[in-house]
């Protein structure tokens, strides 16, 4: 029965229009990687520098590629059976959880092995031009218990989830969180020594990056000093092996009736309290979650309006803590080069507020946007809104506004941070309103792609999943080749790639090293706003065609 199940949840999979279109486009890449460097000349070179090149490029590819498109299989698997009720039906067979479980892994694992062996043509490509050798064998030990990690993980969270598209969020941030944001640490800290240094230090090495930086000998790449004499890879195997197993244990323990019991407590109004209790929430909470809401006034858009109270994220207590955290966060940097605490200098505190802003509209904007369509399709609550008198446009309005309302309060998180690096430096006053310009054209494309993407999905998940996939392909993809500046990129080519991407150019903005010597500016602008207005008339067209009678 557990072969039954494997089989199932594989040929389900594998049945998919986008399985198809997924494996045909990574085989096509990974071929132009080998194309584009492969010899000219009818002869090999013996220090084989080409094919070190290519192969260090296709691993960084893989391991994007095993990221961007994996997670979102074990993040809906077990979700959608619990919605389904196809759940219960299997907790009732012999199969008990653990088969289950691991049905539902192998199932994973055998589209990141599809993965894999896509990429297997290119590797073997690399060794025929005498550059790689069995020792990188190792590099795709690694993308495995990246996979096996990743997999469990999602799994685990699609146990907690009580929607796929909420699943597929809280995935793709565990991902970002665990693979990129635990780099950052390191880069700042590793210079001081004592345990803190340290800790940082097994910290990176959660990170498939820093282990795959470590195999192919790529730490003059990372910059900072990502890569020292730590056996990072070693660190790690250990490391990946450890949270699989607590993964894996913690979603099994998980897989019994009691995954059915959603009991919460209603809590109590504030309303009801006395006015101690009141002036005591309005004091902590700012906004007070448990308040009765006001009516609606008669200039306000009320599809924005229902999008703030119904959306979870969207809630605006939750808004302004995220924003008085980041705000403290940018302030406690300025603060800590402002008083010499840690010598960064202020090109570099910039740079950790514009990734900390580009990482926060990357994790949250599909989020927000991508099911502003399809979450009313899915749910029917469409053919709803087109009864009432407001036009199709003055409801996408109102969905937009909410997710624009929403980045804004984002944005304005490091501002405080940015007035006071132009108050140690006012030179830089001209750098940062570039930044802000960026980050400003960053939210909005990364809104607009969200939601035109999203209104070609009937299901919120796969809308999320897209949106998710088609931002950090722009976001990551310019990345790769930028990894790969002077071999076998030249300055030129470099620039090209990291023109349509929005992290580059508002770090180019800033000097940040790395990315000072590339004028990406006004091109990056151009851009975008080419892009967000394309985007913009697919969503008018697409909400169009699904407001016609049917």
């Amino acid at each position: 029965m557990n072969t039954a199940l494997l089989q199932r949840e594989l040929v389900t999979l594998l049945r998919q229009r986008r399985m198809v279109l997924m494996q045909c486009a990574l085989a096509i890449g990974f071929a132009l990687l080998v194309i584009i460097r492969w010899p000219t000349e009818p002869r090999i070179s013996l220090s084989g520098s080409r094919a070190q090149e290519v192969f260090r490029l296709l691993s960084y590819g893989l391991l994007a590629a095993l990221l961007l498109l994996l997670p979102v299989f074990p993040a809906t698997s077990i979700v959608r059976e619990r919605n389904s009720g196809t759940l219960a039906l299997l907790l009732n067979t012999p199969l008990g959880p653990i088969r289950i479980f691991f049905g539902k892994l192998l199932a994973v694992l055998g589209v990141a092995g599809l993965i894999l062996a896509l990429s297997l043509p290119a590797a073997a490509a690399c060794f025929a031009m005498s550059g790689a050798s069995w020792k990188h064998s190792q590099v795709y030990l690694m993308l495995a218990l990246t996979a096996l990690q990743y997999a469990s993980l999602g799994l685990l969270i699609s146990t907690y989830a009580t929607s796929a598209d909420g699943a597929v969020r809280w995935t793709y941030g565990f991902v970002l969180l665990s693979s990129v944001l635990v780099l950052g640490p390191y880069q700042f800290l590793h210079g001081l020594g004592g345990n803190l240094a340290e800790g940082a230090n097994w910290l990176r090495c959660a990170s498939p990056f820093a282990a795959l930086m470590s195999l192919l000998g790529a730490g003059d790449v990372a910059g900072g000093g990502m890569v020292d004499r730590t056996n990072v890879a070693a660190r790690f195997v250990i490391i990946s092996f450890a949270l699989s197993l607590v993964y894996s244990l913690w979603a099994i323990s998980r897989l019994n009736h009691s995954i059915f019991d959603l009991s919460r407590d209603a809590g109590r109004i504030s309303d009801e309290q006395n006015l101690w209790v009141r002036l005591l929430r309005r004091f902590v909470f700012v906004v007070d979650p448990q308040r009765r809401s006001r009516p609606i006034g008669p200039l306000v858009n009320p599809v924005m309006v229902k999008e703030f109270r119904c959306r979870r994220f969207g809630r605006l207590h939750w808004l302004l803590r995220l924003v008085a955290v980041c705000a403290l966060l940018s302030l406690g940097l300025t603060y800590a080069a402002v008083t010499g605490t840690v010598n960064w200098g202020v090109e570099t505190i910039g740079g950790i507020m514009v990734l900390m802003q580009v990482a926060l509209l990357v994790l949250f904007t599909p989020a927000l946007a991508a099911g502003l369509i399809s979450t009313e399709r899915e749910s029917g609550g469409w053919p709803l809104l087109q009864m009432t008198p407001m036009s199709p446009l003055r409801i996408v309005w109102g969905k937009l506004l909410s997710v624009i309302l929403t980045l804004l309060l984002v944005l304005c998180a490091t501002l405080p941070g940015y007035l006071v690096m132009i108050y140690i430096d006012p030179g830089m006053r001209f750098q940062v309103q570039r930044v802000v310009t960026c980050l400003l054209a960053t939210a909005g494309f990364a809104m607009m792609l969200s939601a035109a993407i999203g209104s070609l999905f009937r299901r919120t998940a796969a809308a999320t999943a897209a949106a998710y996939a088609a931002l950090l392909l722009v976001c990551g993809a310019p990345l790769l080749i930028w990894l790969g500046r002077d071999a076998p990129f030249g300055h030129d080519t470099v620039e090209r790639a990291l023109v349509i991407n929005p992290v580059a150019a508002a770090l180019s903005v800033i000097r940040l090293p790395g990315f000072r010597d590339y004028d990406l500016i006004p091109g990056n602008w151009w851009f975008l706003g080419i892009s967000s207005a394309v985007c913009l008339v697919v969503l008018l067209v697409q909400t169009h065609r699904i407001s016609r009678p049917q």
